[in-house]
């Protein structure tokens, strides 16, 4: 991705988030200092001094987790660092006011400087959005205000709010501008004593709204269930191989009721090639690498380099009983004279079938040191994983299984490191199950639908993610060249299945993916490269009846559905839905945001909830929209994990990936609780003739 690409994608989700820290009144506590150990990972939210450093982490190639966010003319941000990627960002003033996780609590858990203002005339100002709900006994209010006077930078846009008893306040609104076109201004949820009966925006340039009633969010309960209905089925966290237990479980279980699909792509499998650096990555290295998998044979297969103490001999190799040994040449005075550059290159040309070499970053043109013997390894930790390639499986679910009802397909954990996700799909499923021969209404839904559920689309990324890396996000396909295949980036190959769709692609000029291999949103080397992507395409088409579908992800909770990506010129978005279409989206996503606040009251945001392209990024290439403009499927994606609202600090708060598991049972329950919605909503529908 080029440096203004990945400025204007970066500039999206930043000032998509924007908003101000609360008033002076609710100052929050000092944070804690947040110390790593050598080589940690770790998930933190930082306070950046400005936005120029938030600009230079991005061209650096920073991870950004999470929409960045204005605080008190400060950036927050969340970001996965290491320990020295941590003290830098200290010494160049950043903050870290939150540790969101540790790379390690994942395997634990599971055993704006503005410019001078320009006066301009009066503008005209229109609430976009004024919603208000409440949540755990707090009451919160959000809006987004647009202004006619677009162009200007710095046009300041205050909202006030009234309460039936006569309360007032206001709070500040950020200009929010997306790929250089300004769309509105808005600030995160604001708490408020009461439901507010009236709000009203003025704007530095003497603008005002008409005053309006905020509406109340989201304003749809679901129906109550039963005395004695069953949920609850959720434990632990779910490795890729529990997760295949459950399947077969539940098939066995419901005979009647469940069928397993296995779909046609293997995965890779949890399997990586065998490397080792031959020589002193600090000093001068080659990095020899298996060309078959480590599993295949080549874990512990010996390299090494010999002086052969004569003057004018060659370059020369043998390998025998698993040990290949590089004789170096000499010169005329029997000094050796090789380079890595030599070695690498004679490796790769004389055993091209069996090894691989690149110049360690960093060693080019260096003489070759006598080392070894070192071992080739695949460098994977999890003992108890199948190194098989992967057959991922699908739940059918229904009475009636025959292409005749309205299917639904719910699928989750795209995304490796998202461990909270096929917990939901997982409890939808067995709430399903467990309910159909005692509870009418869950009978009449499962009767009335064909439900298909893919609990894991990315197992190998999974695998990874919790026995060696916990905060992978791509699978395991290792697409880089050269010297990007240096095993110092092993935590950073893969490609992101979410990037791997063939509508609205990064191949079609779409924003949100990269080229780049080692980037977090590796698009891979064509649309649908990927076994995982085209699982999830061949399961849809291969059954027309679905008509609907849920995308599962974490975090942040959001609720969104297509377009999903733009063009950055002019902001240029996949067509929109229709008027109608439009309207169904979001009628469907009150009554679904509805459902999920009914378990402990998480209350997706309004500003949260609508395309993608509009509430979060431009996420080029990802699954709901392959399905929806390819195959004509109703798709929605899933956000669970949302912030959570400390009232000690004042602030929301993220959660992360990998929570502590009381926070993703409680996410497992409440979206599954939102899957429910969705199949009632499908179930009003016809099936196919």
């Amino acid at each position: 991705m080029s440096s203004r690409v990945r400025w204007i994608a970066a500039t999206a989700a930043f000032m998509l988030a924007a908003t101000l820290a609360p008033p002076p009144a609710a100052a929050a506590a000092a944070p804690a200092a947040v110390v790593l150990a050598a080589g940690e990972h770790a998930l933190i939210r930082f306070q950046l001094p400005d936005e120029a450093t938030l600009d230079r982490l991005v061209a650096a190639g920073a991870d950004l987790a999470a929409r960045p966010r204005l605080a008190d003319g400060n950036v927050l941000a969340d970001l996965v660092v290491d320990d020295r990627q941590l003290a830098a960002l200290v010494r160049d003033g950043a903050q870290a006011v939150q540790l969101i996780q540790r790379e390690s609590d994942g395997p634990q858990r599971a055993a704006a400087v503005r410019s001078s203002r320009t006066a301009l005339a009066a503008d005209t100002l229109l609430f976009r959005q004024a919603y208000w709900w409440t949540s755990t006994g707090k009451t919160f209010l959000q809006t987004q205000v647009a202004t006619t006077a677009s162009d200007d930078p710095n046009v300041e846009i205050t909202v006030t709010w009234r309460t039936a008893d006569g309360a007032t306040g206001t709070y500040p609104l950020i200009r929010f501008v997306d790929s250089g076109e300004y769309q509105y201004h808005y600030a995160l949820p604001q708490p408020v004593p009461a439901r507010p009966v009236q709000v009203t925006a003025t704007s530095s340039l003497g603008g005002q709204s008409r005053a309006i009633a905020p509406g109340a969010w989201p304003g749809a309960t679901p129906p109550a269930t039963p005395s004695g209905y069953q949920k609850d089925f959720i434990d632990a966290y779910l490795t890729p191989t529990d997760i295949s237990a459950r399947i077969r479980r539940l098939a066995r279980q419901y005979p009647k009721l469940v069928e397993v699909l296995n779909l046609p792509n293997k995965t890779q499998g949890y399997r990586r090639t065998a490397v080792a650096y031959l020589g002193d990555p600090a000093a001068a290295a080659v990095v020899v690498e298996s060309v078959a998998f480590g599993d295949q044979g080549m874990n512990g297969v010996q390299v090494r380099t010999v002086d052969p103490a004569a003057a004018n001999r060659p370059l020369s190799a043998a390998y025998r009983d698993r040990v290949l040994t590089l004789s170096l040449a000499t010169d005329a005075g029997g000094k050796v004279i090789s380079t890595t550059d030599d070695v690498a290159a004679f490796i790769s040309a004389r055993y091209p079938q069996r090894f691989r070499a690149v110049v360690e970053d960093g060693s080019t043109g260096l003489p070759m040191p006598v080392t070894g013997p070192v071992r080739l390894d695949d460098g994977l930790k999890g003992t108890e994983v199948s190194k098989r390639p992967w057959t991922v499986q699908a739940l059918r679910i229904g009475s009636v299984r025959d292409g005749s009802r309205t299917g639904v397909l719910a699928y989750s954990q795209e995304h490796a490191r998202e461990w909270a996700t096929p917990l939901v799909t997982l409890e939808f499923a067995e709430r399903l199950l467990a309910n159909y021969a005692t509870d009418p209404a869950t009978r009449a839904l499962v009767d009335a639908t064909d439900i298909f559920i893919i609990p894991m689309v990315n197992p190998d990324g999974a695998n990874y993610s919790f026995n060696d890396f916990a905060l992978q996000r791509k699978n395991l396909v290792n697409h880089c060249t050269g010297a990007s295949r240096d095993p110092r980036y092993r935590d950073s190959w893969g490609v992101d299945v979410n990037r791997n769709y063939a509508v609205g692609s990064l191949f079609d000029g779409y924003v949100g993916a990269s080229t780049n291999c080692l980037s977090g949103t590796h698009a891979g080397t064509a649309e649908l490269s990927e076994a995982e992507s085209r699982n999830v395409v061949a399961l849809a088409a291969a059954h027309p009846n679905i008509k609907f579908s849920m995308n599962v992800h974490s975090y942040g909770g959001y609720f969104m559905w297509s377009p999903g990506a733009y063009k950055a010129a002019g902001r240029v978005t996949l067509p929109r839905p229709s008027i109608d279409e439009s309207k169904y989206f979001l009628d469907s996503a009150r009554r679904i945001v509805g459902a999920i606040a009914t378990s402990r009251e998480t209350v997706t945001w309004p500003a949260y909830t609508g395309p993608v392209a509009d509430v979060l990024y431009s996420a080029a290439g990802n699954s709901a929209d392959h399905l929806y403009y390819e195959l004509g499927i109703t798709a929605w994606n899933f956000e669970v994990g949302n912030d959570r609202w400390n009232e000690a600090t004042q602030r929301w708060e993220g959660v992360g990936f990998q929570p502590p598991f009381d926070e993703a049972h409680a996410e497992s329950q409440e979206y599954a609780d939102g899957l429910l919605e969705l199949v009632r909503i499908a179930a009003e529908v016809a099936g196919p003739a």
